[in-house]
């Protein structure tokens, strides 16, 4: 059988009217007992997700778990890129219970969800797990969640794998929804994210544009 190859991405990659976002729970009560990923760093990889998804237009839902009573506020890293948005606050561990967040899920009508939020094996793998079983497909910012402990994260990733959740990472989900740098409308805000919050490839690209200049410096 011959295949032909063309020029057009694969119908599994995220683009940004293709899949919504919902991140959940990145309060601080749940960062105290997070291990599995340095804190610090866990904060970078959602801001990294949330300025990505608010700068890219994709359609985001914020949730909490008992904020005012247990869980505390989400993290401003996630809020500030979405001003005026309000917080879906819930009493269920799990998303998908809560009928204000199917409500807006059902609204958005979107069929390809990304989640990211703590703990993995709570808050993550809960509304994951339900979602596949409902037929939507779902994506995991696997280093935009953490858990009490590396075991837990990772089981709770591989037990989400196994029915069909699609793993990827914070920096993979910016340069996913770029994708080309020809895309001038968007390569400010992707260069400009990377270089604050991208680790050693936001480095890369500010080297690149000290020394060649910003045409080429946004192919690094």
């Amino acid at each position: 059988m011959t295949v032909t190859a063309t020029p057009t991405p694969g119908s599994l990659l995220l683009d940004p009217g293709n899949h919504a976002l919902i991140m959940i729970d990145f309060q601080s009560q749940m960062a105290f007992a997070t291990n599995s990923i340095d804190p610090v760093l866990l904060r970078n990889n959602a801001a990294i997700v949330a300025e990505a998804a608010a700068g890219f237009g994709v359609p985001t839902i914020l949730t909490t778990v008992a904020a005012a009573s247990f869980s505390g506020p989400m993290f401003e890293e996630v809020t500030a890129p979405f001003p005026g948005q309000a917080l879906l606050d819930r009493t269920s561990m799990n998303t998908w219970e809560d009928a204000a967040v199917i409500a807006e899920v059902n609204r958005i009508g979107r069929k390809r969800l990304v989640l990211a939020g703590l703990w993995t094996s709570v808050c993550i793998v809960g509304p994951a797990l339900s979602a596949l079983d409902q037929g939507f497909e779902v994506y995991i910012v696997a280093d935009a969640c953490g858990d009490v402990s590396v075991e837990a994260h990772q089981r709770a990733m591989d037990r989400m794998v196994q029915a069909g959740a699609r793993p990827m990472t914070s920096l993979q989900y910016l340069l996913e929804l770029q994708r080309d740098w020809a895309r001038g409308e968007t390569y400010a805000l992707t260069t400009g994210i990377a270089k604050r919050l991208g680790g050693g490839y936001g480095l890369g690209i500010t080297y690149a544009k000290t020394m060649f200049g910003a045409a080429e410096g946004g192919h690094a």
